[in-house]
């Protein structure tokens, strides 16, 4: 994609192995839309290696359409979030509720109901959940949705290092899984802002029965990465 090219290079912010069912490197955009900064937008969330399809949860897939699964067994619900570059916190918001199991159909329901009633004028939180917004340099600003309640550790303008932990995986806001949410733009207004592309500095991908290292890379669809510190 030529669009693509001379990405902005940062870290990848997670830790272990990730999926990236929503990535700039298999379609633009991403997400279906340009709105809210997020044309080259990325969704991280883990996955049972051993399943087929998208299981992302520890229990059966019965159990997940009928009852619904706690968010203590979704895989990657409470993992790490870490700063993918230095900066500085320019918006945050915490204490956003997450529903208490994950569940398809409630979960595409609350979607699309946020989606319908969503209002900027009463703040983002029901489309975006616990959010950062992270200024890094030259007007790159970096967005972080749907964070576990509670799990921010940073505040408003706080100065951050690159690898500094922020907070943990959540499914707060229009969140049909536990997942990460991650974009850059260029202004500090998601109503404003439009997508920037970007790359990972460095990460593994599982080719051929071995972890294979990519740098400045753009995970599709497809690829298992993996980052360690």
């Amino acid at each position: 994609m030529s669009e693509l090219k001379n990405p902005v290079i940062v870290e990848f912010p997670l830790r272990g192995e990730w999926m990236a069912p929503n990535t700039p490197g298999t379609k633009v955009p991403s997400h279906g839309t340009n709105q809210l900064g997020q044309r080259y937008a990325f969704d991280f969330l883990q996955i049972d290696q051993e399943k087929k399809g998208m299981h992302f949860y520890k229990t059966s897939k019965l159990r997940y359409f009928f009852l619904g699964v706690p968010l203590s067994q979704c895989l990657c619900w409470g993992k790490e979030v870490y700063a993918p570059c230095d900066g500085k916190v320019f918006n945050c918001e915490d204490g956003f509720k997450e529903r208490r199991r994950v569940h398809l159909l409630s979960d595409m329901a609350a979607a699309i109901k946020n989606s319908l009633t969503f209002d900027p004028k009463k703040g983002l939180q029901t489309i975006a959940g616990n959010y950062i917004i992270m200024e890094c340099e030259n007007n790159v600003y970096a967005f972080f949705a749907h964070f576990k309640k509670g799990s921010i550790k940073v505040s408003v303008g706080e100065d951050v290092t690159k690898g500094q932990l922020l907070g943990s995986v959540g499914h707060s806001g229009n969140s049909t899984a536990p997942h990460l949410h991650f974009h850059l733009m260029d202004n500090s207004d998601l109503l404003k802002a439009n997508g920037i592309p970007c790359a990972f500095e460095k990460y593994e991908v599982w080719e051929e029965n071995a972890w294979e290292t990519v740098t400045n890379g753009i995970p599709n669809n497809k690829e298992l990465i993996r980052f360690k510190k």
